[in-house]
């Protein structure tokens, strides 16, 4: 493979300071992980923004969370048809292998994706009309929703609004899933909805008592 190249110098630094410090404290840890698998309570669904770390926000250890990213933190409905579908097989995985009691969808602040849905039916970001788009297309799954908030004039709170229903567009998408719907109504798994203020470290939850999210 001509084409790979060597690991940068500072991830290679930072590979070897992780190894004598949190592998080295915690080799008994890692070797009983390697040995018995992984058992982690909760999937969560979350944004590929570097800005998004999962890990931190929960205080998360090695082997407690089985974590998926993607663009905008979207799952896109049940559709066997026999194509590729990386979100669909991890959400697979997670609830009928792994058996988890929890699924988290964690949408964001300055979500870049949704940004890119509003240009894009907003007539302002042509390249992502295009059949090739691989951004615009996964971006599909949200367009019914963002059509529904055009009549908010304020950018900011129009890109608020939707960060927020593309958690709930996702949770419901989950539920079309016949083994999550299964699961959902048997009381082995239960569905959470989580948006986070990137600024402010905030963190809200989707409350269906009150048709909103409020503040964890």
């Amino acid at each position: 493979m001509e084409y790979a190249s060597p690991l940068p110098n500072y991830l290679a630094r930072r590979y070897h300071s992780w190894k004598a410090t949190e592998y080295a404290e915690n080799k008994a840890w890692f070797h009983r992980l390697a040995d018995e698998g992984q058992h982690p309570r909760a999937m969560v669904i979350s944004c590929c923004d570097s800005r998004v770390h999962v890990t931190s926000i929960f205080g998360a250890e090695t082997g407690e969370f089985f974590i998926h990213r993607n663009i905008a933190n979207l799952v896109p409905p049940y559709a066997p048809d026999g194509d590729h579908h990386g979100t669909s097989a991890a959400v697979e995985y997670a609830v009928t292998a792994l058996k988890v009691a929890h699924i988290v969808v964690l949408g964001h602040s300055s979500c870049g994706g949704v940004n890119g849905c509003i240009q894009m039916v907003s007539g302002n970001a042509p390249e992502l009309e295009k059949p090739n788009s691989f951004v615009g297309r996964w971006m599909d799954i949200l367009r019914p929703a963002c059509e529904d908030t055009a009549s908010i004039s304020d950018p900011h709170e129009r890109q608020q609004e939707l960060e927020k229903r593309s958690v709930l567009v996702s949770m419901a998408n989950l539920m079309s899933f016949p083994f999550v719907s299964e699961a959902v109504r048997d009381g082995r798994l239960s569905l959470h909805g989580l948006w986070t203020d990137i600024a402010s470290g905030g963190l809200e939850c989707y409350d269906p008592a009150r048709a909103g999210f409020v503040q964890v």
